[in-house]
């Protein structure tokens, strides 16, 4: 799928304290998906990177800011972004991390899936594209034993217990057709990083989302502090058996 302006792709990038990152990924997303429009979600980050962003923004029309009040949770600062993103008409909507672990190189692949035609996963197309580590060609650098094992565990975890076919389930790389993003139930998803990106390919798979996964190496962050913690993992945990547990109930909320 090609993006020409107007077609309505989005790139949604939530950020906190990414100061040192900011002013070479942007420009580097806007590379690699001309006519694309970027959105900066940024938390308050008391290293100023919501006013770097401001100012990029005026230097460019391409860059949009929303500004958040404080920090609320990755989940959260996602929804907020993909709210503004549907309201402003995008047709395409994806998701990255700003510290470099995704590579802007891999998006037009992700966009082309969405489309998709010979050659792709899934010739038909697809309504979510996830890069996925844990792929054939799929991989991560410059993670230590633990944290691969928390990584690959979650995914396998949660691959299991809600019997999904996605391989990558704790990534946060993801390309949205409008339709299969805006039928998400936004009120009762939960905010937390793992947990957020579980939830959503749940929600979609569910509604019968076509989801396809493209392989990608997943890069440990350049610059800034990783932001991962034990209670995100925990949380993650959690809320995957009460997912499971509602619907074998026959109430798939967040009880």
């Amino acid at each position: 799928m090609t993006v020409e302006p107007g077609t309505g792709a989005w790139v949604v990038l939530p950020t906190y304290n990414e100061i040192e990152n900011l002013p070479a990924i942007a420009p580097a997303i806007l590379a690699a998906l001309p006519g694309s429009s970027l959105l900066v979600v940024d938390d308050s980050s008391p290293d100023g990177t919501g006013e770097l962003a401001d100012r990029m923004a005026s230097a460019d029309p391409r860059i949009h800011v929303l500004h958040r009040p404080a920090k609320q949770g990755l989940g959260r600062a996602y929804i907020d972004g993909f709210r503004h993103a549907l309201d402003a008409g995008a047709q395409i909507v994806l998701q990255m991390d700003a510290d470099w672990s995704h590579d802007p190189a891999y998006l037009p692949g992700m966009v082309a899936a969405l489309a998709g035609g010979p050659g792709q996963p899934n010739p038909a197309g697809a309504d979510l594209v996830i890069g996925s580590r844990y792929v054939r060609g799929g991989g991560v650098r410059n993670w230590g034993i633990l944290r691969r094992l928390v990584s690959r565990g979650g995914s396998v975890f949660a691959r299991t217990v809600l019997r999904l076919s996605a391989h990558d389930l704790t990534g946060g790389f993801k390309a949205w057709r409008r339709a299969a993003l805006a039928a998400l139930p936004w009120s009762s998803l939960h905010s937390g990083g793992y947990v957020f990106q579980i939830e959503t390919t749940f929600r979609a798979s569910r509604a019968g989302a076509r989801v396809v996964e493209l392989p990608i190496v997943f890069v440990d962050r350049r610059l800034g502090a990783s932001k991962m913690s034990r209670r995100i993992i925990f949380e993650a945990l959690a809320v995957v058996l009460r997912l499971r547990w509602g619907e074998l109930r026959g109430r798939p909320g967040r009880d």
